[in-house]
């Protein structure tokens, strides 16, 4: 029991710095190719912070524990909204421009966690539903790339010159991908250590403990916003995950080998998460003054408590 206690927590570091290291070496390589930093946030940071649910969901299928790959992405998208974002709120209001594109993104994201909804009414998502996931994403990101292409030709904007040697950036490259495969493999092994010594299914390890620690390169980023008083950047970004974590990742996962869905997810665990999305579009009415003020992120924080005390009660 301990050694999987050790294994977790050994999972988690390595994720967490992988995560990181992979965003940074990725956003250098980017700025030696003279690529906008709004373009980079769109595809590298998004992909990058969602890296750990991607490497942890394909080995958690190919181990033959698919509750806990369907279990992160949802118990990860909960967690984003419900946890960081009211974490986010209790620290430092956050005001959405109206100029922003987030109602538009929150209605792809919300768009997606219906189809996610049909797909597994047979309890299993197939390859032919995992292309259509893929090409769904390849739309968002191509549309959201031309419009803030568009947004950055009005505004001048000059890419930023990379601060690290490329040898050095794709050498980190490397390196967060090594720490991704061997965290990612740790923790997966410990979950399913721990869940058959406290007798917890692999459901419910999955949408709590391995979601919350692959949520943490999103959690680290939006708290660290919020004390710099860039609250702007963290719903967007949480909500761009999102939207990765289910067309990107149960794409490229269901493609690789059909995930199996259990009937407690089909029944409970996805209606929490569209009910979390739903929460999030009520916390930001009135949308001409949206704001997620610190009572607003009080509730989704209880919310998120409610959820975990009633998967393990």
């Amino acid at each position: 029991m301990l050694i999987g206690i050790l294994m977790i927590l050994a999972g988690f570091v390595l994720l967490f710095f992988s995560g990181d290291w992979l965003v940074k070496s990725s956003v250098q390589i980017a700025r030696y190719f003279k690529i906008s930093t709004l373009v980079v946030g769109l595809t590298v940071v998004a992909f990058g912070t969602s890296a750990p649910e991607l490497i942890v969901s394909l080995k958690a299928v190919f181990d033959g524990v698919p509750d806990i790959s369907i279990g992160n992405v949802i118990g990860s998208n909960i967690a984003n909204i419900a946890l960081v974002l009211g974490l986010v709120g209790i620290i430092l209001p956050i005001r959405v421009s109206k100029e922003s594109s987030v109602m538009f993104d929150w209605g792809v994201m919300m768009g997606a966690s219906i189809l996610f909804l049909i797909f597994i009414q047979n309890e299993v998502i197939e390859f032919h539903e995992g292309i259509i996931f893929l090409i769904l994403l390849a739309l968002y990101l191509v549309f959201s790339i031309y419009k803030s292409r568009r947004k950055v030709s009005k505004s001048d904007e000059i890419p930023k010159n990379p601060t690290l040697k490329m040898k050095y950036a794709i050498a980190l490259l490397v390196l967060s991908a090594v720490g991704l495969y061997f965290g990612s493999d740790l923790l997966v092994r410990g979950v399913v250590i721990v869940a058959k010594g406290f007798d917890i299914s692999e459901r419910v390890i999955g949408v709590s403990v391995v979601a919350f620690g692959t949520s943490v390169p999103e959690l680290a980023t939006s708290i660290m916003a919020a004390v710099k008083k860039e609250t702007a950047i963290s719903i967007g970004n949480i909500i761009g995950s999102n939207i990765f974590n289910i067309l990107g990742i149960l794409g490229v996962t269901s493609i690789l080998k059909p995930i199996g869905v259990s009937e407690m997810i089909i029944s409970i665990d996805i209606w929490w998460m569209i009910g979390v999305a739903v929460m999030l579009m009520l916390a930001m009415l009135p949308l001409k003054h949206s704001v997620i003020s610190r009572w607003k992120g009080a509730v989704l924080i209880g919310t998120y408590v409610s959820y975990m005390l009633l998967l393990f009660i």
